[in-house]
Protein backbone atom coordinates (compact mmCIF):
# COMPACT_ATOMS: atom_id res chain seq x y z
CA UNK A 1 0.00 0.00 0.00
CA UNK A 2 2.62 2.34 0.85
CA UNK A 3 4.42 1.61 -2.48
CA UNK A 4 1.39 2.32 -4.35
CA UNK A 5 1.32 5.60 -2.70
CA UNK A 6 4.68 6.41 -2.96
CA UNK A 7 4.92 5.79 -6.71
CA UNK A 8 1.28 8.12 -7.19
CA UNK A 9 3.34 11.36 -5.14
CA UNK A 10 6.05 10.67 -7.68
CA UNK A 11 3.89 10.57 -10.35
CA UNK A 12 1.71 13.71 -9.23
CA UNK A 13 5.01 15.58 -8.32
CA UNK A 14 6.90 14.98 -11.73
CA UNK A 15 3.06 16.11 -13.89
CA UNK A 16 3.07 18.82 -11.72
CA UNK A 17 6.90 19.95 -12.42
CA UNK A 18 6.00 18.97 -16.12
CA UNK A 19 2.90 21.14 -16.24
CA UNK A 20 5.17 24.40 -14.57
CA UNK A 21 7.91 23.86 -17.11
CA UNK A 22 5.58 24.21 -19.72
CA UNK A 23 3.31 27.36 -18.03
CA UNK A 24 7.10 29.13 -17.79
CA UNK A 25 8.34 28.08 -21.65
CA UNK A 26 4.78 29.56 -22.62
CA UNK A 27 5.46 33.31 -21.55
CA UNK A 28 8.10 33.57 -24.23
CA UNK A 29 7.39 35.38 -27.46
CA UNK A 30 9.14 36.03 -30.50
CA UNK A 31 9.83 39.84 -29.83
CA UNK A 32 11.52 41.32 -33.05
CA UNK A 33 13.24 40.29 -35.94
CA UNK A 34 15.95 41.49 -38.05
CA UNK A 35 16.70 39.85 -41.71
CA UNK A 36 19.27 41.86 -43.42
CA UNK A 37 21.82 43.40 -41.17
CA UNK A 38 24.58 45.26 -42.88
CA UNK A 39 25.71 48.25 -40.74
CA UNK A 40 24.07 47.18 -37.59
CA UNK A 41 24.63 45.11 -34.35
CA UNK A 42 27.77 42.83 -34.50
CA UNK A 43 27.72 39.16 -32.90
CA UNK A 44 30.53 37.69 -30.78
CA UNK A 45 32.33 36.67 -34.10
CA UNK A 46 32.40 40.23 -35.07
CA UNK A 47 29.90 39.69 -37.84
CA UNK A 48 27.00 41.61 -38.80
CA UNK A 49 23.65 38.55 -39.21
CA UNK A 50 19.94 38.56 -39.22
CA UNK A 51 18.92 37.79 -36.05
CA UNK A 52 15.70 36.97 -33.73
CA UNK A 53 14.84 37.93 -29.99
CA UNK A 54 12.61 36.47 -27.00
CA UNK A 55 11.27 38.09 -24.70
CA UNK A 56 10.57 36.46 -21.44
CA UNK A 57 7.23 38.11 -20.94
CA UNK A 58 6.62 36.25 -17.05
CA UNK A 59 7.62 37.56 -13.46
CA UNK A 60 10.21 34.43 -12.97
CA UNK A 61 13.14 32.92 -14.60
CA UNK A 62 12.25 30.82 -17.67
CA UNK A 63 15.02 28.12 -19.19
CA UNK A 64 14.48 27.48 -22.50
CA UNK A 65 17.04 24.62 -22.84
CA UNK A 66 15.83 21.81 -25.02
CA UNK A 67 13.64 24.11 -27.11
CA UNK A 68 13.58 24.73 -30.55
CA UNK A 69 13.40 27.54 -33.07
CA UNK A 70 12.55 27.08 -37.22
CA UNK A 71 11.61 28.94 -39.79
CA UNK A 72 9.39 25.89 -41.36
CA UNK A 73 5.96 24.64 -39.97
CA UNK A 74 6.63 21.04 -41.32
CA UNK A 75 10.31 20.44 -39.06
CA UNK A 76 9.48 22.22 -35.99
CA UNK A 77 12.99 20.58 -34.29
CA UNK A 78 14.93 22.12 -37.17
CA UNK A 79 17.56 23.79 -34.49
CA UNK A 80 17.14 23.34 -30.90
CA UNK A 81 18.81 25.27 -28.03
CA UNK A 82 21.10 23.79 -26.45
CA UNK A 83 20.46 22.52 -22.96
CA UNK A 84 22.77 23.30 -19.43
CA UNK A 85 23.74 26.75 -21.18
CA UNK A 86 22.92 28.70 -18.02
CA UNK A 87 22.39 31.89 -20.50
CA UNK A 88 19.61 30.27 -21.84
CA UNK A 89 17.62 30.98 -18.71
CA UNK A 90 15.77 34.45 -18.99
CA UNK A 91 15.52 36.46 -16.21
CA UNK A 92 12.05 38.03 -15.75
CA UNK A 93 10.98 40.72 -18.59
CA UNK A 94 14.50 40.32 -19.80
CA UNK A 95 15.41 39.53 -23.78
CA UNK A 96 17.98 36.78 -25.32
CA UNK A 97 19.25 37.26 -28.75
CA UNK A 98 20.01 34.51 -31.47
CA UNK A 99 22.11 35.04 -34.62
CA UNK A 100 20.12 33.89 -37.80
CA UNK A 101 23.72 32.95 -39.73
CA UNK A 102 23.16 29.22 -40.33
CA UNK A 103 26.23 28.58 -38.18
CA UNK A 104 25.34 26.33 -35.55
CA UNK A 105 28.73 25.08 -34.66
CA UNK A 106 29.52 28.62 -33.17
CA UNK A 107 27.27 28.16 -29.79
CA UNK A 108 24.26 28.05 -28.26
CA UNK A 109 23.16 31.59 -29.91
CA UNK A 110 24.48 30.57 -33.43
CA UNK A 111 21.39 29.35 -35.07
CA UNK A 112 20.63 26.75 -37.93
CA UNK A 113 18.94 28.92 -40.67
CA UNK A 114 19.02 32.18 -41.93
CA UNK A 115 16.21 34.88 -42.31
CA UNK A 116 16.65 36.84 -45.80
CA UNK A 117 13.86 33.85 -47.34
CA UNK A 118 12.00 32.92 -44.53
CA UNK A 119 8.72 33.41 -44.57
CA UNK A 120 8.04 32.52 -40.76
CA UNK A 121 9.61 32.35 -37.51
CA UNK A 122 8.51 29.33 -34.87
CA UNK A 123 9.53 28.95 -31.33
CA UNK A 124 8.47 24.94 -30.31
CA UNK A 125 8.22 23.78 -26.85
CA UNK A 126 11.24 21.50 -25.78
CA UNK A 127 8.80 18.39 -26.57
CA UNK A 128 9.52 19.32 -30.56
CA UNK A 129 5.14 19.21 -31.06
CA UNK A 130 3.64 22.22 -28.96
CA UNK A 131 4.08 25.70 -31.06
CA UNK A 132 4.38 28.28 -28.00
CA UNK A 133 4.54 31.57 -29.98
CA UNK A 134 5.31 32.41 -34.19
CA UNK A 135 4.87 35.35 -36.05
CA UNK A 136 4.25 35.56 -40.04
CA UNK A 137 7.19 38.08 -41.26
CA UNK A 138 5.46 40.60 -43.84
CA UNK A 139 5.39 39.91 -47.45
CA UNK A 140 8.49 41.14 -49.85
CA UNK A 141 10.42 40.76 -46.73
CA UNK A 142 11.85 43.39 -44.34
CA UNK A 143 13.33 45.97 -45.56
CA UNK A 144 17.75 46.13 -45.09
CA UNK A 145 19.00 47.70 -41.54
CA UNK A 146 15.06 47.73 -39.95
CA UNK A 147 13.10 45.04 -37.97
CA UNK A 148 9.80 43.78 -37.58
CA UNK A 149 8.79 43.54 -34.04
CA UNK A 150 6.36 44.38 -31.43
CA UNK A 151 5.43 47.61 -30.62
CA UNK A 152 5.51 47.23 -26.94
CA UNK A 153 7.20 43.76 -25.93
CA UNK A 154 5.12 40.85 -25.63
CA UNK A 155 2.24 42.31 -26.84
CA UNK A 156 0.76 41.86 -29.42
CA UNK A 157 -0.86 38.44 -31.36
CA UNK A 158 0.15 35.21 -29.98
CA UNK A 159 -1.89 31.76 -30.56
CA UNK A 160 0.42 28.89 -29.10
CA UNK A 161 -1.64 26.28 -31.80
CA UNK A 162 -0.84 24.40 -34.90
CA UNK A 163 0.85 27.26 -37.19
CA UNK A 164 -1.45 26.23 -40.62
CA UNK A 165 -4.41 26.59 -38.83
CA UNK A 166 -3.56 29.74 -36.94
CA UNK A 167 -1.83 31.17 -40.15
CA UNK A 168 -4.86 30.68 -42.26
CA UNK A 169 -7.84 32.29 -39.43
CA UNK A 170 -5.06 35.23 -38.06
CA UNK A 171 -4.05 35.92 -41.96
CA UNK A 172 -7.51 36.09 -43.50
CA UNK A 173 -8.54 38.28 -40.67
CA UNK A 174 -5.91 40.22 -40.69
CA UNK A 175 -5.95 41.22 -44.05
CA UNK A 176 -9.86 41.95 -43.83
CA UNK A 177 -9.23 44.19 -40.68
CA UNK A 178 -5.97 45.60 -41.92
CA UNK A 179 -4.24 45.66 -38.48
CA UNK A 180 -1.12 43.98 -37.62
CA UNK A 181 -2.28 43.13 -34.43
CA UNK A 182 0.72 45.08 -32.52
CA UNK A 183 3.24 44.00 -34.91
CA UNK A 184 5.29 46.76 -37.09
CA UNK A 185 8.20 47.33 -38.87
CA UNK A 186 10.62 49.04 -36.57
CA UNK A 187 12.78 52.03 -38.12
CA UNK A 188 14.81 51.95 -34.89
CA UNK A 189 16.31 48.26 -34.23
CA UNK A 190 16.50 47.19 -30.53
CA UNK A 191 17.83 44.08 -29.86
CA UNK A 192 17.98 42.83 -26.87
CA UNK A 193 16.47 45.73 -25.17
CA UNK A 194 12.89 47.07 -25.15
CA UNK A 195 10.96 47.69 -28.11
CA UNK A 196 9.36 50.82 -27.00
CA UNK A 197 12.01 53.56 -25.97
CA UNK A 198 10.99 56.50 -23.85
CA UNK A 199 14.10 58.62 -25.37
CA UNK A 200 12.08 61.23 -27.75
CA UNK A 201 12.06 64.78 -27.33
CA UNK A 202 12.38 65.96 -23.51
CA UNK A 203 9.49 67.75 -21.61
CA UNK A 204 11.79 71.20 -22.39
CA UNK A 205 11.72 70.50 -26.07
CA UNK A 206 7.92 70.12 -26.18
CA UNK A 207 7.36 72.78 -24.82
CA UNK A 208 9.61 75.28 -26.86
CA UNK A 209 7.86 73.83 -29.69
CA UNK A 210 3.99 74.71 -28.04
CA UNK A 211 4.99 78.19 -26.52
CA UNK A 212 7.78 79.12 -28.68
CA UNK A 213 7.21 82.75 -27.46
CA UNK A 214 6.75 81.93 -23.63
CA UNK A 215 3.62 83.48 -22.79
CA UNK A 216 1.78 79.82 -21.91
CA UNK A 217 4.64 79.90 -19.44
CA UNK A 218 4.26 83.15 -18.02
CA UNK A 219 0.62 83.18 -17.87
CA UNK A 220 1.38 79.65 -16.09
CA UNK A 221 3.60 80.98 -14.04
CA UNK A 222 2.00 84.37 -13.12
CA UNK A 223 -1.07 82.72 -12.11
CA UNK A 224 0.30 80.46 -9.88
CA UNK A 225 2.52 82.85 -7.99
CA UNK A 226 -0.68 85.07 -7.44
CA UNK A 227 -2.85 81.99 -6.39
CA UNK A 228 -0.65 80.78 -3.93
CA UNK A 229 -0.34 84.68 -2.71
CA UNK A 230 -4.33 84.85 -2.24
CA UNK A 231 -4.19 81.79 -0.17
CA UNK A 232 -1.79 82.56 2.04
CA UNK A 233 -3.47 86.18 2.45
CA UNK A 234 -6.88 83.86 3.31
CA UNK A 235 -4.92 81.93 6.07
CA UNK A 236 -3.26 84.78 7.65
CA UNK A 237 -6.10 87.24 7.67
CA UNK A 238 -7.93 84.06 9.40
CA UNK A 239 -5.43 83.17 12.29
CA UNK A 240 -4.83 87.02 12.50
CA UNK A 241 -8.60 87.82 13.58
CA UNK A 242 -8.49 85.01 15.40
CA UNK A 243 -5.58 86.22 17.80
CA UNK A 244 -6.97 89.44 17.83
CA UNK A 245 -10.14 88.11 19.03
CA UNK A 246 -8.61 86.15 22.04
CA UNK A 247 -6.37 89.19 23.13
CA UNK A 248 -9.02 91.22 22.99
CA UNK A 249 -11.25 88.04 25.31
CA UNK A 250 -8.35 88.34 27.88
CA UNK A 251 -8.15 91.76 28.22
CA UNK A 252 -11.98 92.27 28.60
CA UNK A 253 -11.76 89.23 31.40
CA UNK A 254 -8.69 90.34 33.50
CA UNK A 255 -10.48 93.95 33.45
CA UNK A 256 -13.88 92.23 34.72
CA UNK A 257 -15.79 93.96 31.48
CA UNK A 258 -18.67 91.61 30.99
CA UNK A 259 -20.44 93.78 28.32
CA UNK A 260 -17.12 93.74 26.48
CA UNK A 261 -16.53 90.25 26.74
CA UNK A 262 -20.06 89.28 25.64
CA UNK A 263 -19.63 91.66 22.59
CA UNK A 264 -16.02 90.32 21.84
CA UNK A 265 -17.86 86.50 21.13
CA UNK A 266 -20.95 88.01 19.28
CA UNK A 267 -23.62 87.24 22.26
CA UNK A 268 -25.71 90.22 21.24
CA UNK A 269 -28.37 88.81 22.30
CA UNK A 270 -27.83 88.24 26.17
CA UNK A 271 -30.71 90.18 27.89
CA UNK A 272 -28.82 93.14 30.23
CA UNK A 273 -30.39 91.45 33.28
CA UNK A 274 -27.98 88.83 32.77
CA UNK A 275 -25.29 91.42 32.39
CA UNK A 276 -25.83 93.47 35.66
CA UNK A 277 -26.10 90.06 37.41
CA UNK A 278 -22.43 88.90 36.26
CA UNK A 279 -21.54 92.41 37.13
CA UNK A 280 -22.93 92.18 40.35
CA UNK A 281 -21.19 89.32 41.23
CA UNK A 282 -17.78 90.87 39.75
CA UNK A 283 -17.73 93.50 41.80
CA UNK A 284 -18.83 91.39 44.86
CA UNK A 285 -16.05 89.44 44.11
CA UNK A 286 -13.42 92.04 44.08
CA UNK A 287 -14.97 93.72 47.10
CA UNK A 288 -12.14 92.87 49.95
CA UNK A 289 -14.52 93.83 52.67
CA UNK A 290 -17.45 91.74 51.30
CA UNK A 291 -18.64 88.83 53.29
CA UNK A 292 -19.33 85.98 50.86
CA UNK A 293 -21.14 82.55 52.00
CA UNK A 294 -19.12 79.47 51.98
CA UNK A 295 -20.95 76.29 51.17
CA UNK A 296 -19.89 73.08 52.07
CA UNK A 297 -21.57 69.54 53.22
CA UNK A 298 -20.81 69.70 56.83
CA UNK A 299 -23.87 70.36 58.86
CA UNK A 300 -23.55 71.60 62.42
CA UNK A 301 -26.16 72.07 65.34
CA UNK A 302 -25.85 74.67 67.64
CA UNK A 303 -27.47 74.74 71.21
CA UNK A 304 -29.61 77.19 72.33
CA UNK A 305 -29.19 78.09 75.89
CA UNK A 306 -32.43 79.09 77.90
CA UNK A 307 -32.54 80.63 81.50
CA UNK A 308 -35.29 77.81 82.55
CA UNK A 309 -36.64 74.15 81.15
CA UNK A 310 -40.15 74.67 79.80
CA UNK A 311 -40.62 70.63 80.60
CA UNK A 312 -39.58 72.19 84.77
CA UNK A 313 -42.23 75.19 84.87
CA UNK A 314 -44.04 74.91 87.45
CA UNK A 315 -46.88 76.59 85.63
CA UNK A 316 -47.24 73.43 84.01
CA UNK A 317 -47.64 71.48 87.21
CA UNK A 318 -50.68 73.55 88.48
CA UNK A 319 -54.38 72.13 88.29
CA UNK A 320 -56.95 73.88 86.94
CA UNK A 321 -59.41 75.95 89.72
CA UNK A 322 -62.48 73.32 89.96
CA UNK A 323 -65.95 75.01 89.22
CA UNK A 324 -68.81 74.26 91.11
CA UNK A 325 -71.59 73.55 89.15
CA UNK A 326 -75.05 74.49 90.40
CA UNK A 327 -78.10 73.38 89.41
CA UNK A 328 -81.04 76.35 88.72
Amino acid sequence: MKNHIRTLLLFGALTLSYTMSGQNMAAIRINEVQSVNTDGYIDDYGCRNGWIELFNTSYGTVDIGGCYLTDDPNDLTKYMIPKGDALTKIPPRQHVLFYADNLPDRGTFHISFDIPNAKQVIFVSNNGRTIIDEVTLPEGGIPANKSYGRVVDGEGSSEPTHFLQRSIRVAQKERAAGEDHGWAILDKVTPSTNNLTLDGDSKSTTMGKTDPYGVIMAIVAMSVVFVALILLYVVFKKIGNRAVIKSHLKEAASKGDVASVASVKGKESTSAEVFAAIAMAFHLYKEDNEIHDFENTILTIHKESKSYSPWSSKIYTLRETPQVRRNK
